[in-house]
């Protein structure tokens, strides 16, 4: 699973001019069924994803075609993580350590 944390590199407003294009994207990965849960941070300066069923260079290209990443308005830094215990209704994406 990974934690994607975004970071605005530009105003607010700039960040806005691309909102919709920025959700359509959205919509498109959870349609895909590799994200999880998603939303801004508070206060607004960038937002959260979770995501899942990828591998890391494949979540590196899906976060690369963000329209916030292509109109250069904010920042990724990507976290893997091991979610080895969840709630029971985020069963489905419970991990194993690997060996």
């Amino acid at each position: 699973m990974f934690v994607l944390e975004l970071t605005y590199t530009a105003p607010v407003e700039q960040v806005d001019t691309l909102l919709d294009a920025h959700i359509e994207w959205l919509d498109a990965q959870y349609a895909a069924g590799v994200f999880v849960a998603s939303g801004r941070k508070n206060p607004r300066d960038g937002g959260v994803i979770l995501a899942a069923g990828v591998d890391r260079t494949e979540i590196e290209k899906i976060a690369a075609a963000d329209p916030f990443s292509v109109g250069g308005v904010c920042a990724y830094r990507i976290t893997e993580f091991y979610a080895t215990k969840t709630a029971d209704g985020l069963a489905a994406y419970r991990e194993q350590l690997p060996s």
